[in-house]
């Protein structure tokens, strides 16, 4: 369904997109830390959606498997219900915000406890159709750039 014919718009798509076409999936309350996920959502976004998954598929890191099926699952929404090709995608934002924190006890010497945080993440990826290149003057050079300019000197 096109996004002109589209109707009703939720709040988080609103916030995400506005009026630009484009989809999104979140997984929430993963059991991994937003500072971990963020760094592998980092590396990913901007890049086209099949060389983010090619990233993702043999990055090191642990939240990368979470972060590829949440990637897969918005690739799947765009194509489906925005008729989206995927070689046009790219990774536009990505988020990672924080869940609920689950308290834990470990015991310690001498009688005392340590408290463990487990925290969780809420992940958010949008992928949006690539932007059109943007056309240059006559002779290769951008608009509003002096035809004069000397190069290697500042």
């Amino acid at each position: 369904m096109p996004v002109t014919e589209r109707r009703r718009s939720s709040a988080r798509r609103e916030s995400l997109l506005g009026d630009q076409p484009g989809a999104y999936a979140s997984a929430r309350y993963q059991r991994i830390t937003p500072m971990k996920a963020r760094r592998v959502t980092q590396m990913i976004n901007g890049l086209p959606v099949d060389d983010a998954l090619a990233l993702l598929q043999f990055a090191p890191q642990s939240a990368a498997q979470t972060v590829y099926k949440v990637l897969e699952s918005a690739i799947a929404n765009a194509e489906t219900t925005e008729d989206l090709e995927r070689a046009t995608l790219v990774v536009s934002n990505c988020q990672v915000d924080e869940g609920p924190t689950m308290k834990r006890w470990r015991p310690r010497a001498q009688g005392r406890a340590t408290r463990i945080l487990k925290r969780t993440s809420h992940i958010t990826l949008v992928v949006t159709p690539r932007p059109e290149p943007v056309q240059r003057a006559a002779g290769g050079k951008k608009q509003g750039e002096p035809k004069n300019r000397k190069k290697g000197k500042a």
